[in-house]
C-alpha cells in the first residue's frame, strides 16, 4: 500500500508543476509596466504615416460609397398579412 500511495501523490505533485508551468506562460508585464495575464493582449500600435492616413480615408470613402449604393430593403415580415392593419392599443384590465 505505501508504494502506491508514494506514486499517486509523486505523481500529482508531478502533475501540478506542469499545469503551473504551462499556466505561466501566459504571464507577463506589458509595456506600460502593469501585470497582463492573457497572451492576447494587444500591443500599443504605433503612429500612422501619412500616406497610411491618405490610404485608410480613401478605403473608408469607398465603403461609404458602396453602402450608399445599396439599396433600401424592406422589411422582411412573414406575419404581415396575419396581422390586421390597423393598430388598435390593448385595453387595458382593471385589477
Amino acid at each position: 500500500m505505501g508504494a502506491t500511495r508514494r506514486k499517486v501523490c509523486c505523481a500529482s505533485v508531478v502533475l501540478g508543476m506542469a499545469m503551473t508551468a504551462a499556466s505561466a506562460q501566459g504571464i507577463g508585464v506589458s509595456p506600460n509596466g502593469q501585470m497582463s495575464f492573457s497572451p492576447f493582449a494587444q500591443q500599443p500600435k504605433r503612429p500612422l504615416t501619412q500616406e497610411e492616413i491618405e490610404k485608410q480615408k480613401a478605403l473608408d470613402d469607398a465603403y461609404k460609397a458602396a453602402t450608399n449604393k445599396i439599396p433600401d430593403q424592406r422589411s422582411n415580415d412573414p406575419w404581415a398579412t396575419v396581422r390586421p392593419t390597423g393598430s388598435t392599443p390593448a385595453a387595458k384590465k382593471k385589477q
